[in-house]
């Protein structure tokens, strides 16, 4: 399988703070790559070099083969990236603002319109396409943002605490959906959560990081195995206590 995601050696200092110390991993095509660390391991800032919103200190980000520091258009048209901190615009409906992203990436009009019908059915957005986003409920607001982020179709999609506050109802459909794109559609994803439920269910292969640092890379089995425990909440807390 082909490398879609790779950091080599990414490094970043908050003045004398380093928040992330020379961490390398790559993610293959197709591949849900699990990135798990407490609060304050370092795991958003990383995720945010990967995506070109942080300039490293030092180190490396690629992007479907494109440096993020050196080839940042080509990286970032690749790539579809969800933050929790990531807005709505309130007084766009979901299709408006699909659409008004589609048009950001330069989808051409006749692949955005139906790229859009084909989001708001994938989604379940249907029955509320045609109200403002500030009208919408959490897990309804947590649809149309992983929509927005796919308007694209990017080849890689970095999902950041994804299931975060939404209900057992919710949270499934868009695990599934994650699920989905990796195996039909070839997508590379990283998935970011505390949620280690999901973590179990879902990731071929998973990071852990501690104090900025690469404390396990590999299957979940390999880290079971290391830590002699059965489950992949006790070896994480065994690795990172």
């Amino acid at each position: 399988m082909e490398v879609q995601i790779e950091a080599r050696s990414l490094t970043k200092n908050f003045g004398t703070f380093r928040a992330v110390d020379a961490l390398s991993f790559d993610v293959k095509s197709g591949e849900v790559f699990g990135l798990l660390g407490p609060n304050g391991a370092g795991k958003t800032t990383t995720l945010r070099m990967l995506s070109g919103l942080l300039t490293p200190s030092g180190g490396e980000a690629f992007i479907a083969g494109h440096s993020m520091q050196n080839q940042q258009q080509q990286a970032r048209s690749a790539l579809g990236f969800l933050t929790g901190d990531m807005d709505l615009y309130r007084r766009l409906n979901p299709v408006e603002l699909l659409t008004y992203f589609g048009q950001l990436y330069e989808v051409p009009k006749a692949t955005l319109t139906a790229r859009v019908d084909k989001l708001v059915e994938a989604f379940g957005i249907t029955e509320f396409k045609d109200r403002f986003c500030e009208k919408l409920s959490t897990g309804q607001k947590q649809r149309v943002s992983i929509a927005r982020t796919l308007v694209h179709d990017p080849e890689v999609v970095i999902l950041d605490e994804p299931t975060t506050g939404l209900d057992i109802m919710a949270s499934e459909f868009i695990l599934q959906f994650i699920k989905k794109m990796a195996q039909e559609e070839g997508k590379t994803v990283i998935f970011s959560t505390h949620h280690l439920d999901e973590v179990e269910r879902l990731c071929d292969r998973i990071a852990i990081i501690h104090q900025g640092k690469l404390e396990h890379y590999g299957t979940i089995s390999e880290v079971k195995q290391r830590t002699q425990k059965e489950n992949l909440a006790d070896a994480f807390f065994q690795l990172v206590n």
